[in-house]
């Protein structure tokens, strides 16, 4: 477990100086985006978490050319998979996208009608994702593979639900994640999730006080590397209970509004409030 907080402070470590490189990019009139109460935002700030991850797997690599720590292990590489991909993906829908089909609904009917979205795009990304981590995880169970696939998947269509206002997402994924250490049965499977989690936990401040906005590039990296970190770390009883809950989350999320189910509980308000500068 020591191990694991080690990689999150890196991860903060060197998301905070890689946020502050990037700086000049997050200008860039591109990523200008409107945020919940219409101010002018950028967008894709999460894009840091991917960079991050590949700088401190870099290093890690190169100081395993000297002896230096343990070379990159099957682990690490699936979750740096899971970056890239799931990085790429929302940085497209960041950029491009429309944003007129909103939702699974809204992608779906899209799909059945031959064109293909950006939030499409992230749908069938994000399945092959999975199902290729799913794959190399436990290939020998067709079921256990497609509920592996499923969760990393719908955790990460999860957090960009719950990415709906300043802060809110970051503060679930730091949860998710010490709940995910307590109940990991590999708990060395996790350090690269842990290098995400420090790494996202860098945006905080500057994502309450409305600075910037992750963007789905860091909404879906945060919410699918939680979801493999579930998948590489815990038996597969915890991962199908987990994608119950999943599942039923992402539900609730297409139904209804995770705000106004916040709101209406107290405890749960002055969390997501906390640290927000709502009017």
């Amino acid at each position: 477990m020591r191990n694991v907080a080690v990689f999150a402070v890196i991860g903060l470590a060197v998301g905070w100086v890689t946020r502050l490189f990037l700086q000049p990019v997050f200008r860039l009139p591109l990523l200008a985006r409107e945020n919940y109460r219409g101010r002018t935002v950028p967008t894709a700030a999460g894009i840091v978490v991917p960079f991050t991850a590949l700088l401190v797997e870099a290093g890690r690599g190169f100081l395993a050319s000297v002896d230096v720590g343990h070379r990159i292990t099957g682990a690490r590489t699936l979750t740096l998979f899971v970056v890239v991909g799931f990085g790429f993906l929302g940085l497209v829908d960041d950029v491009v996208g429309s944003g007129h089909a909103q939702g699974f609904r809204g992608h779906l009917r899209e799909l059945a009608r031959g064109r293909l979205t950006t939030g499409g795009l992230k749908l069938v990304g994000g399945a092959a994702i999975g199902l290729v981590v799913a794959g190399v995880r436990d290939a020998g169970s067709p079921g256990r593979l497609l509920v592996d696939a499923a969760l990393i998947a719908l955790a990460a269509n999860l957090a960009n639900q719950l990415d709906r206002r300043p802060g809110r997402v970051i503060k679930v994924g730091l949860v998710a994640f010490v709940l995910l250490c307590v109940a990991a049965t590999h708990v060395s499977a996790i350090e690269g999730v842990a290098v995400v989690l420090g790494a996202t936990a860098a945006l905080l401040v500057d994502d309450l006080h409305e600075r910037l906005m992750l963007g789905d590039v860091g909404a879906n990296v945060l919410g699918a590397c939680l979801g493999t970190g579930v998948v590489l770390a815990s038996p597969f009883a915890v991962r199908a209970g987990v994608l119950v809950a999943v599942a039923a989350l992402n539900v609730l999320g297409e139904l209804s509004s995770f705000t106004r189910l916040i709101d209406a509980v107290p405890p749960l308000r002055a969390l997501d409030r906390a640290g927000r500068r709502d009017p």
